[in-house]
This record gives structure tokens, C-alpha cells and sequence, in this order.
């Protein structure tokens, strides 16, 4: 053995540090975008935002030494197809789903409208907070006072106690000498506070504490019979078996229902601090001469531009700059990937709706099947490339704001030899059951013969999972009386 030179030629695929970032700026969503690209402002003096504060978003230009700042600064002006007709029906911002300032700013309201005031109170003050409140006013003694503390700390966010007494026992200090007892009176306090149903430690508790609360009538007396010992069969939808129970007639029993599907299984939720979501769609649909368009939505476009102070001192420095030239080429890709992410999430969002055109049109029952290829083959780009464009991608429609995957689906076979797709069969499941009669429910098998009717050919136990993703009951709990 000896060392020895050898000469091989292969072919293998290199990713550039350009494509790699175009790769990784199309998969990111809105929001991690705007991440991706304040970190780039902090790291790349070479980059600034064409409006200094960020509030604003349209892509710029790639200004190079030389190149007048002004040049990428112009007023925005409307994106072909934006303009008004006279027969389009355009969607505002409104209407899709976003808030405008005005709609979130000032309005007509009067400052004084208690109901306002109630609402906002609610929304700000945590279950514990609100119920802390009411023990602070009740003449209870600070011993119990604490203990009453003890067990609303111990409730969960909808206002159950999980753990039974006889584990919450010891937690309290020894030297306190708390005893079972003493804790039993003071869930029973807590179960008296504002709003009823709280320190239930069951959901049957729960709507047991709701009805005690309420004024005793033949209704509510009924209802709590049903709720203490018939709950199991109101649950399986057996009214025979409750109305020969308790002796009462229909309409008795109807009343109660209604008054039981009136209370609230997780009282505690309303006062449940919860983290609102706002979603900023990146491409906008309006009619336009009979012909659905899309555009860009230029809140969700970054406008960026080349620093022309530092693009200045480069030119006057050439060939003594190398941090800043390289700094200045990576600046020029990213301005450049990023107006190609839009331009290709715009025109792959323009052949979604013209192939889902009927679907603007006429709703969920007019989707039609459509996978990534169909789209990928239209505008000869990869299958890989449509998936990132469409993943947390979102379009704002006359019909609502939807994520690009929504218009993507499997296919059934109809007895034409054509194909309806699952979002369409869903639509019409959902239809059927709207339309039903209560006292005589469809079942799955009965739904699928309806759809096969249509010309939908679905097995029942399809039929089954559609219904359970539309969160559609079983046809047992669907009854009336």
C-alpha cells in the first residue's frame, strides 16, 4: 500500500447562499418574515426600512451606489387589476377579516354604556382575581377567609376543583389544624360565589349549583331532577325513558332541556385571559370585470430599500470597502428574494382561484378536487416550491380568510366518472344535516344514500369521519323530542 493521486469526475447539485435564503424566505410565514428581516436590519447596515418605523410594507428596490434614494420612495400606486369598475365587487380589509384603525379607534359609542364597561371589566379581571373580590367583601373570618383562598387557588381555568378534599388536605400547614370538615364549609362558600357553577368538582356538579341558583319553577325543579338523576339518559338522548322517570309530558320536557342546554359547562372560561390571534392575509381576491383577481396585500409587504448614506461612502471608497460591498450584495439579495417570495405566492395564489373559481362563486359545495401538482404543472415551478408557498399563507376572500392548503383536497368518485371533492362533501354533510328533521335524524347510512342520489358515491364509515371533522354529533345525539 502506498498513497496515491487520483483523478474523478462526478456531478453533484450546490445550493447557493442566494437560492438557500430564497428557499427559506418562501416557507416563512408573515409574521416570520418580519422576524427574519429585523434581524437582517441589525445586522446589515447596507439595509433600511423605505418607511424608518416598520408600520408600513410594499417591496422596494434594490438601490446600488449611485442610485437616488428617492427613486425607491415613491407614492404606492395601485397593482394592475386594482383598479374600480364600475361591475367589480371589491372586498375590503373589513370584510376579510382584518380591523381597520377606524373600526378599532374611536367610534360612536357613548363613554358611558355599561354594557361596554361590564364586558371590558370581564375580559380584564382573572377568575381568581374575580372571585378574591367577593371574598374580600364576605363576612367571613380571616381564618376561613383563607382557607376559602386556599381552594380557589386550587380551581383550574374553568372553574373546577380536579383534586378531592381528601388530597388538598394535606397541603395546609399542621399547626393550622384543619380538618376535612373545615374544608368541605369552605368549598361550599366558594361554590356560592359569582359566577354559579364554580368549585363544581364534575360537569353534572356543575349544572346542579347553575340550577340551584336560579328561582324555583316547575321548569327548573325539572331540570334539576334530570341534571341529579337522569343525566346519563339526557346525554344518550333517551326522552322516553326521563318522561316515564319523571311523569312529565313533552312539553315540560322540552322546556327543561332548553333551560339545561342554557347553562354553562365551564363557567370559569369567561373570565379566561386567552391570547388573541389576528392573521394578516398576504394576498387579497376582489371581482373585477366578472373575473376573480388576486393581489398583493400591501400591509404584508415589506418595503425595504439600499442605505444610500452608506451606498454613498462605498462610492467614493471603491476598492477599500470590502465589509460594506459584501454587506451591500447581501443586502441587494434579500431585497431580491423577497419581492420574488411575494411574486410567486401571487402567482400561485391567481391559479388557485382560477381554478377554484366556482367556489368564489357559489361556496364549499362548489370546490372542486385540486392537489399541488395540478399547480405545480400549470406554472412549471416544483411541487416542493407550491408546498412552502401555500403552508401559513393566507387569502382573504368576499367568503372569509383562508389558508392557502384550504383549497387543496381529496377526491371522491361520482357515477359520472368525475371526481367531487372531500371539501364539497363535507359542505353538503353539513347541508343535510342542517335541513333534517330533529325528532327523525339522518343517519350515516342514510346520508350516504342522499349523496349517492347526487351521483356521490361515499361509504358510510367516510361519511362517518367527514361528520366527526365538521364536529357533527352521532345521529343518537342529534335527536329532539
Amino acid at each position: 500500500m502506498k498513497p496515491s493521486l487520483q483523478l474523478k469526475i462526478s456531478q453533484h447539485l450546490t445550493l447557493t447562499p442566494q437560492l438557500q435564503q430564497s428557499i427559506k424566505l418562501l416557507q416563512l410565514s408573515t409574521l416570520e418574515l418580519n422576524q427574519e428581516l429585523e434581524r437582517f436590519l441589525l445586522e446589515n447596515p447596507m439595509l433600511e426600512r423605505e418607511d424608518g418605523d416598520g408600520s408600513d410594507f410594499a417591496p422596494g428596490s434594490a438601490q446600488g451606489p449611485g442610485e437616488t434614494p428617492e427613486a425607491g420612495n415613491q407614492p404606492d400606486t395601485p397593482a394592475p387589476g386594482e383598479e374600480a369598475h364600475g361591475d367589480a365587487e371589491p372586498a375590503s380589509f373589513d370584510e376579510a377579516g382584518e380591523w381597520s384603525s377606524a373600526s378599532s379607534g374611536s367610534s360612536n359609542r357613548d363613554d358611558d354604556d355599561d354594557t361596554d364597561f361590564q364586558e371590558l371589566q370581564a375580559a380584564g379581571t382573572s377568575l381568581r382575581d374575580h372571585l378574591d373580590q367577593q371574598v374580600s367583601l364576605s363576612p367571613l373570618s380571616d381564618r376561613d377567609r383563607a382557607l376559602v383562598r386556599f381552594i380557589i387557588e386550587a380551581l383550574d381555568d374553568d372553574g373546577y376543583l380536579n383534586q378531592s378534599l381528601d388530597e388538598l388536605l394535606p397541603l395546609l400547614p399542621p399547626e393550622l389544624e384543619y380538618d376535612l370538615d373545615d374544608l368541605s364549609i369552605a368549598l361550599h362558600h366558594v361554590q356560592n360565589l359569582d359566577p354559579a357553577g364554580i368549585g363544581a368538582r364534575t360537569p353534572q356538579e356543575c349544572l346542579s349549583l347553575q340550577l340551584r341558583a336560579m328561582p324555583s319553577c316547575p321548569t327548573r325543579d325539572l331540570a334539576l331532577k334530570i341534571v341529579d338523576e337522569h343525566l346519563d339518559l339526557l346525554a344518550e338522548r333517551n326522552f322516553l325513558r326521563i318522561k316515564r322517570a319523571t311523569g312529565c309530558d313533552d312539553d315540560a320536557l322540552r322546556a327543561a332541556h332548553a333551560l339545561i342546554c342554557r347553562l354553562d359547562p365551564h363557567p370559569g372560561s369567561q373570565h379566561s385571559v386567552q391570547e388573541t390571534r389576528y392573521i394578516l392575509p398576504d394576498v387579497v381576491v376582489r371581482k373585477v370585470r366578472n373575473r376573480w383577481t388576486v393581489t398583493l396585500n400591501p400591509e404584508a409587504m415589506p418595503k425595504l430599500r439600499i442605505n444610500s448614506l452608506y451606498a454613498s461612502i462605498l462610492q467614493q471608497n471603491r476598492g477599500s470597502g470590502g465589509a460594506l460591498t459584501s454587506q451591500l450584495q447581501e443586502a441587494r439579495w434579500l431585497i431580491k428574494n423577497v419581492q420574488q417570495r411575494f411574486d410567486t405566492i401571487l402567482r400561485v395564489s391567481q391559479a388557485i382561484v382560477d381554478q377554484q373559481r366556482q367556489f368564489f362563486d357559489y361556496g364549499d359545495v362548489a370546490m372542486r378536487p385540486l392537489t399541488l401538482r395540478e399547480i405545480a404543472d400549470q406554472l412549471e415551478l416544483h411541487e416542493s416550491t407550491v408546498s412552502r408557498v401555500t403552508t401559513q399563507k393566507f387569502m382573504a376572500t368576499p367568503r372569509g380568510v383562508f389558508e392557502l392548503k384550504y383549497f387543496f383536497g381529496s377526491h371522491v368518485a361520482t357515477d359520472t366518472g368525475g371526481a367531487a371533492s372531500s371539501t364539497a362533501i363535507r359542505a353538503l354533510i353539513r347541508q343535510l344535516v342542517e335541513a333534517e328533521d330533529r325528532k327523525k335524524p339522518l343517519s350515516d347510512a342514510k346520508i350516504a344514500e342522499l349523496l349517492g342520489q347526487q351521483g356521490i358515491v361515499v361509504a358510510r364509515r367516510t361519511i362517518a369521519k367527514y361528520r366527526e371533522s365538521l364536529n357533527i354529533p352521532p345521529v343518537s345525539l342529534r335527536k329532539a323530542i
